[in-house]
């Protein structure tokens, strides 16, 4: 057993980000994810680039960074679904498949016969999930989702910058990586349900929803209250002070969690009458006082290096951090003690390999398992085809003179 999801073969027909994200979780956790690629072109990803992937010689290969994020533990096959056999073959191969996922726009999958309703009957036994940026039903059920719209209309950008700047999107895409992970959790609930009753079912999956799903207590803030939250930088709508401060010679990240650790960093900043100031003494206090509260702490945390005040508050237990760069992250004891960095070989790079972003997933159990690097276009499509539906070299040679694979 090489996971949890040993045993179930997913038909993936998902590209870019958001449903590849969600298949590359399903297939760390050990599902059979069979990619599901156009001839010639294949996931639009991988023309997403530069950065390449570099070969032994420091040269570019064909293979896009972008891609590599969200396609390992995949196999890749080619097929043109524009092609009348493309569509039978694509039904014969979803017969063996428990899992069925794309992330065409409402509707797109009906013309070839691939949409749920012209599967279902057929495939009673078959898990479906579509993720789309809007979802099946509502006005804009037919409208394209692409991450920065979807951040856009679904309030993230509204309370992300600063109080006089522009509004901003996030720095990762987390609309489309989101939508994945709801997905995912979609597809094990719908597969147990399956284990059950014996029944597949339909998961309808919308961008814009599983945004509006991530507001959190800024959702909930505005639901309760009705007033309209205004963005605020890094700071904590609830929370204060929990942001970022500049130091002697770089930032910081502060995050007092509660009274205690207000007193505590009181203390060892030397500015006790700050605690118990009646306008800071309580979380309520300096929520409501943060505009006279917030200057003072940033004079205060000015004087001293970064070095200063780390060391210092974590030993009084004061939840603090650095705000670190990329090169930082991965280099941090932390992450690597937790083995957040992953190399594969790659066919592409010669022994150079790729390193990735490993799963955050720990089981005890039935640990995440790294079978197959992101593949190259159609590098599966044969052994595919032998393997799940027992295809001779005739049939095969066949396709491939007809340019169905």
């Amino acid at each position: 057993m090489t996971g949890p999801l040993s045993g179930i073969r997913i038909f993936d027909m998902t590209r870019i980000l958001a449903g590849p994200s969600c298949t590359q979780i399903l297939g760390d956790l050990g599902a059979d994810v069979i990619k599901i690629e156009r001839p010639d072109s294949g996931d639009d990803t991988r023309r997403f680039a530069p950065p390449f992937l570099k070969d032994t010689d420091q040269k570019d290969t064909i293979e896009s960074a972008y891609f590599t994020c969200a396609n390992r533990n995949k196999r890749s096959m080619t097929l043109d679904i524009n092609h009348p056999k493309g569509q039978i073959l694509a039904k014969r191969l979803i017969a063996e498949c428990d899992v069925f996922t794309d992330n065409f726009k409402t509707g797109g999958l009906a013309k070839y016969g691939l949409d749920y309703d012209s599967l279902k009957n057929d495939f009673p036994h078959l898990v479906y999930c579509s993720i789309t940026g809007f979802g099946h039903t509502g006005p804009y059920a037919k409208r394209p989702g692409y991450d920065v719209l979807i951040q856009a209309m679904g309030g993230f950008m509204s309370v992300t910058g600063e109080p006089n700047g522009e509004p901003q999107k996030a720095g990762i895409p987390v609309s489309d990586l989101i939508a994945g992970m709801y997905a995912g959790l979609a597809i094990n609930a719908a597969l147990r349900h399956r284990e059950v009753t014996g029944e597949g079912q339909f998961i309808d999956i919308g961008m814009l929803d599983t945004t509006a799903a991530i507001l959190s207590i800024v959702g909930a803030n505005y639901l309760a209250t009705g007033v309209t939250p205004e963005r605020i930088g890094n700071a904590h709508p609830n929370i204060v002070p929990y942001q970022s401060f500049p130091t002697a010679d770089g930032d910081i990240i502060l995050a007092v969690g509660n009274d205690g650790q207000f007193e505590r960093f009181c203390n060892f900043a030397e500015c006790p009458h700050l605690f118990t100031d009646e306008r800071f003494a309580t979380n309520a206090d300096r929520v409501k006082n943060r505009e006279i509260l917030i200057p003072i702490l940033r004079e205060i945390i000015l004087l001293k290096p970064s070095k200063f005040w780390l060391e210092g508050l974590e030993a009084n237990n004061v939840s603090c951090g650095p705000i670190n760069r990329l090169d930082q992250v991965f280099n941090d004891p932390q992450i690597k003690a937790r083995g957040m960095n992953l190399h594969m070989e790659h066919p592409a790079t010669g022994t150079r390999g790729v390193d990735m972003v490993a799963s955050p997933i720990k089981l005890s159990k039935t640990p995440p398992s790294y079978r197959f690097p992101p593949p190259m276009l159609g590098q599966h499509t044969e052994e595919i085809l032998r393997e799940v539906i027992g295809a001779s070299d005739r049939e095969i040679a066949e396709w491939q003179a007809e340019n169905v694979i």
